[in-house]
This record gives structure tokens, sequence and C-alpha cells, in this order.
């Protein structure tokens, strides 16, 4: 064999998503992609704001030797002091320089941040549904994810984290809004988490993390907020991108933040920004950060997705699907009505309707839209989408 049997595992096992957007891809072949309804990646489809545009342009045409050179590995110290001057506002915590690491998108922070903190077997405590690539990056240090439930609405079940929690957990991995159910974790229920792990840390004499990924932060529907993870509990992490909150996914640019007063926060932070150099990240996008340090706060516009979600909501429940409505991000989560998640998705993609299986979220029997489409994409899907309910 050519590969390693890991990788080769892994292949055989490979993401939901992009196995749905493969298919895709053969579908929009045969069909035209104008016959294919495609929900099945989260890969936004509003252009970014126009003042990130400006930017970038202004950014590329600035004269100067070195601006396309190396820079420290947490990243360049202006852009980190923009990136911590807003996390202090967003999280009510002071936060400094010294606390941020630039990094390549959120993928890039979480594996610098397991890299740094995991031993070989050490567990790192997920609710479900969750996202695909967790078990991956978790693999990737050694780690062993370890996925609990939620309670029915998708928020979390703090007997179930506690049950889970062993002498080898070292972590807790949150995502909020979460992506693929969109809900958001309330302040209580953080809090609450919180007291959770500083006594169960004390009791196994051991440091346990809360890591909390946010890419979705700003995609909030209703006139929510997504509460503080610093203000719920000290020994906490972010890490994050600008990937949708932007539509620049393929930029490629994060951030993590560690929380000023982590009881080893400076080794934390020495660890990372090895880990960065080491894992091959080297540093984050020198163009992009430069961007980035001149649109702190800048946003597409969430209530454009809101739209897209109440349109989806109103089709799918008028011809009886059953789902908790999202509070956030850009996905829904319907129940499938059959307990198959597999072959129900297959039945939409007879109607050219790509969707993913809630097993590659671990959470058979649910299936996951993102509505990050043309509103002609959702319009044209609805028919089929009653056909196939109508056949079970």
């Amino acid at each position: 064999m050519t590969v390693a049997k890991k990788i080769q595992g892994y292949l055989e096992r490979a993401s939901w998503i992009r196995k749905m957007f493969e298919e895709g891809a053969k579908l929009k072949a045969e069909h035209g992609a104008e016959n294919v309804f495609d929900f099945s990646l989260g890969n936004p489809n509003l252009e970014p704001p126009d003042r990130f545009k400006e930017v970038l342009s202004e950014m590329a045409r600035a004269p100067g030797s070195g601006r396309h050179a190396y820079m420290p590995n947490t990243g360049y110290p202006s852009v980190r002091r923009a990136v911590a001057e807003f996390l202090s506002g967003e999280q009510g915590v002071s936060v400094t320089a010294d606390n941020v690491i630039m990094t390549c998108g959120a993928a890039g922070a979480l594996n610098v941040v397991l890299k740094a903190i995991l031993d070989h077997g050490d567990e790192v405590i997920t609710p479900t549904p969750y996202f695909v690539e967790y078990g991956f990056y978790v693999d990737n240090h050694g780690g062993i994810l370890k996925a609990v439930p939620t309670k029915s609405d998708f928020t979390l079940d703090l007997g179930a984290i506690r049950n889970a929690i062993t002498p080898k957990t070292k972590a807790v991995l949150i995502n909020s809004p979460n992506n693929p159910s969109g809900q958001i974790y309330g302040e209580e229920t953080l809090v609450a988490l919180g007291a959770l792990l500083t006594e169960e840390g004390r009791r196994l004499n051991r440091t346990l993390y809360l890591i909390s990924d946010e890419p979705y932060r700003k995609i909030v529907f209703d006139g929510l907020e997504v509460p503080s993870i610093f203000s719920c509990y000290r020994e906490s992490m972010i890490v994050t991108s600008y990937s949708k909150d932007l539509s620049i996914p393929g930029e490629r640019i994060g951030f993590l933040g560690v929380h000023p007063e982590a009881t080893y926060s400076e080794q934390l932070l020495a660890g990372m920004a090895l880990a960065n150099r080491i894992l091959g990240f080297v540093n984050a996008p020198a163009l992009m950060q430069r961007v980035i340090e001149s649109v702190q706060g800048v946003s597409v516009d969430p209530a454009i997705y809101q739209k897209k979600r109440d349109f989806l909501c109103e089709g799918l429940s008028k011809v009886g699907y059953d789902f908790v409505k999202p509070k956030g991000a850009f996905y829904l989560f319907p129940k499938a009505p059959i307990q198959d998640d597999v072959a129900f998705v297959k039945a939409l993609q007879e109607e050219l309707i790509l969707a993913v299986p809630g097993s590659g979220f671990g959470t058979p029997g649910y299936f996951r839209l993102a509505f990050c489409v043309d509103d002609a994409t959702i319009e044209l899907a609805l028919p089929g989408f009653e056909r196939v309910m109508k056949r079970f």
C-alpha cells in the first residue's frame, strides 16, 4: 500500500461534506449546475463587504520593502494589538496583543491549540452534533475525541459532559453558534460549564481547558448575542476565523486567543507560537493580516442570512419537516423522516438536492442544509423536498 494505513482509514470514512460536494460535482456535470440544488457546503455566497475590498486594494498597492516577508510566527504586532483591542470589547475582559496569535484560519488555530496542549491519549470532549473535522484534528496530535449528547434542542447537557470527564480529559471543545445545528449556548449554561470544569479540575488535580470555536460569532439572528467565553471561565481559549463574517474562507486568516488570566498563559502561548511554526503554517498570510488590522468589527449583514433561514424554514415546515430553528450560523439541521439519514439524503439526491447526513456530525437521523445559497436555489428546491417527504 502506498499510503499510510491511518490515511487509508481516513479515506474510507472521509468527510461527508466533501463526499456530498464531490457527488454534487458529478450531478452538475450531468444535469447542469443550474438544475442541481446544492446545500452541502458552508461556502458563503455573499460578497465580502466593500470596506474589505477597499483595504485589500490599498494594501496590495502599498509601497515598501519586506511587505511579503516573514514576520514573527505569532503575527504582526500591530495586527495582534488591533485584534486584542476588538476582542477586549467583545469579551468584556482586557486582552493584550500578547494573548493573541494570528493563524491560518480557525482550523489552523485549533490544530495549533491541540498540538500545544495534548499528550498522547489525552481526551477532548465535544457535544454532538459537532463539526466533522474535529475527530481528525484531535487525532492529529495523539488525542481522543469523546462525543457527548446534547439535549433535544441541541443545548448543552452538563450532566453528560460531567459523566464523560476522566483523568485523561484535557479539554472541552464547543462551537457556538453551532455547525450544524445553529444553536447558541446561553451564558447561564456556559457559566455553569465553567464551574463544572473548575470543580472537576480540582478533583483531578488537572487543568481542564475550554476551547471555543467561534467562526460564526457575528452571524446571529433575531437580535441575539453570543456570550463571552472569557467572562465564563478563566482556563479558556478562543479559536476563530474571518471566513464567514467577511465571506473570505479561501483566504485562510484567523486567530487564537488565550484568556489573559489562564493559569499557564505564558507557557500556553509560547507552546502555541512554536506549534504555529512546526505544524508548517509558519505564520498567517502577510497580506491578509494587514487587511484584517483595518477591518475589525466589519462583517457581512447577518440579516440577509436570517431572511434565507426564514424562507427555508417556512417552506420545509409547511411540508412536514421537523427542526429546531437555528439562532445563528447558516445551517439548518432537520430530522430525517426515517432513521437512516444516509438513505434519506440519497433520496434527496434523486431530486437533485444535495444535503449532508447527520451521521457525519455524530448525530444519525438528521441531515444538514447549508442555506448560504441564492434564494432561487431554496425556492426551486422546495418542491423536491416536498416530494421526498411524501415518499416517506
